[in-house]
């Protein structure tokens, strides 16, 4: 066998490894889902009727419900990135991490199992998100091919979220360590235009909503999603998950092959 090839049969045992603990501890995933699930049901169904007032249809893509799920899909993300980071957090303070460091395997199967896992547990949670929300009213304006880049774009953003995540993960000394980046994937998305316009906002807090890294991300899901104009929002969306997912990778590889320190 070749070295890819080892390192695919690797990987794919490390996949099926963080996918048996997940099944194994379905606790964590329910969590993971339940916020956002609970989210929805808030702001659609408490707040949705005054913060749909300052929505214009014709801009914002219709119903409050409409508007607000691209931003509800990200902290889904978000949230199960927050997941890894504590999963591979354990891993490394039990000492699985330094006695992988000492076997035959591919170094990066570690870490590639940690993400592909990540992807799947994610993308089951959109699906289920998703569907709560056409419950709730959502109704979709894409076609085939919009669904198809809007996928593009989510998992684009799970790997941009997930890589930092695992790196934390690794950093961290204790799980308590990965809280600031639990609270960046949880609170960023709050000062965005998740929820409302950047434009509603005032002063400083409208500049920072507009030009953070998660506003475009939503804007270019919620102009597939609704098919308003998304305008230069896809490219930087892109651009903003390329140069995280990678920041991140490169951060959690060098992480992982440091001398251990523990």
């Amino acid at each position: 066998m070749s070295t890819l090839s080892y390192a695919m049969s690797d990987s794919a045992t490390m996949l099926r490894r963080n996918l048996r603990h997940t099944l194994r501890y379905p606790v964590t995933m329910m969590m993971s889902l339940g916020v956002p699930i609970l989210l929805l049901l808030l702001f659609v169904g408490v707040f949705g009727g005054a913060l749909s007032a300052g929505l214009n249809g014709a801009s914002h893509g219709g119903t409050y419900v409409d508007y607000v799920i691209p931003g509800i899909l990200l902290m889904t993300v978000g949230y199960g990135s927050s997941t890894t980071a504590l999963a591979v957090n354990k891993d490394m303070t039990e000492g699985i991490i330094a006695r992988f460091r000492t076997m035959a395997i591919s170094r990066t199967s570690v870490l590639i199992g940690h993400v592909v896992a990540a992807v799947a547990r994610t993308m089951v949670s959109i699906g289920l998100v998703i569907g709560v929300a056409l419950l709730l009213g959502f109704r979709p304006a894409a076609d085939p091919l919009e669904w198809l880049a809007a996928l593009g774009v989510i998992m684009l953003l799970v790997l941009a979220l997930t890589w930092p995540a695992v790196a934390i993960g690794l950093q961290a000394r204790n799980p308590e360590g990965t809280t600031s980046f639990t609270l960046i994937a949880q609170v960023l998305p709050f000062i965005s235009s998740a929820f409302v316009p950047p434009e509603s906002m005032s002063g400083a807090v409208r500049w920072f909503a507009a030009n953070e890294p998660f506003t475009p991300i939503i804007d270019t899901l919620r102009g597939l999603l609704t098919g308003i104009p998304i305008g230069d929002s896809a490219i930087i969306a892109v651009a903003w998950c390329a140069g995280l997912a990678l920041a991140g990778y490169l951060w959690a590889r060098a992480l992982f092959n440091r001398d251990p320190v523990r």
